[in-house]
């Protein structure tokens, strides 16, 4: 069967909610109008970063002139580059002078010594100024009683020292030395004498009570015997030591070994 489309069938309901409501007719569209198409926009190319510079080549030294560089005045800065100048030589040091000899004793006969050579005679061999020290050379047979004098009337109350001297070619080889100091004075005397390897000294313990164990030591290095000692023995080697070793002809050495091998049984530097 044809449908024929004059017919009318059943009207289509309306969708709920509009039956009752009028139709309003829509605003008419605004016509679009298209928009010009944007110029396309040229990409930049990417910025490459900056190449690294090569290092600059280091020039060749500089090879120094043939001739020698003059130096440049005092104060002239040098010009940048240049090569330093040699620096002057230092002058030589001026020669030492040479040393002056200690000066030589020269004779003495101040109001001291007068007094002495009236006082005893030949006794004073002889006096000299050696430093600013006076020295005077009695004979040693008069020792104690000069001593005494020095002490009591020249006020020369200290007794600073007593040595000797070793002189093995001499006839009389040692000198018996003292030295004294006025305290009243503020002056100093050396007293010197001659004495024969095996002549004795006066004592001059009881003038100088310090002279003892001067005098022991005296006895004990250089074998000098002093008449009058009230204990004259060896005060730093042993009793048995042989010889006196501050006399110049003493073999040390020798008499060290022969000692060890006598008192101790060995041999010496065991």
């Amino acid at each position: 069967m044809v449908n024929d489309p004059s017919e009318k069938g059943p009207a289509a309901k309306p969708p709920e909610g509009t039956a009752d409501k009028p139709s309003i007719p829509s605003k008419p569209e605004t016509p679009t109008v298209p928009e010009a198409p944007a110029e396309p926009v040229a990409a930049k190319p990417p910025v490459a970063p900056p190449a690294a510079k090569p290092p600059a080549a280091t020039p060749p030294a500089a090879k120094p002139p043939a001739t020698t560089p003059t130096t440049a005045a005092p104060g002239t800065p040098a010009a940048p580059g240049a090569p330093a100048a040699a620096a002057p030589p230092k002058p030589a040091a001026p020669p030492a002078p040479p040393k002056e000899a200690p000066p030589k004793p020269v004779a003495l006969d101040n109001e001291l010594v007068q007094r002495l050579k009236a006082r005893f005679g030949d006794a004073i061999r002889e006096a000299s100024l050696d430093r600013k020290q006076a020295i005077v050379l009695i004979a040693v047979e008069k020792l104690r009683e000069i001593s005494h004098y020095c002490r009591d009337d020249e006020k020369f109350d200290m007794l600073t020292d007593l040595t000797a001297v070793d002189w093995p070619k001499r006839e009389k080889r040692f000198d018996v030395v003292l030295n004294l100091y006025s305290f009243a004075k503020n002056e100093r005397l050396r007293l010197k004498a001659h004495a024969g390897e095996t002549e004795p000294a006066p004592s001059v313990c009881e003038i100088w009570p310090a002279a003892n164990w001067m005098e022991r030591e005296c006895y004990d290095m250089f074998g000098i015997v002093f008449d009058g000692h009230p204990d004259l023995k060896r005060i730093l080697l042993p009793d048995e030591w042989q010889g006196h070793p501050l006399r110049k002809d003493y073999d040390i050495l020798k008499q060290d070994t022969d000692w060890v091998r006598e008192n101790l049984g060995i041999e010496s530097g065991q």
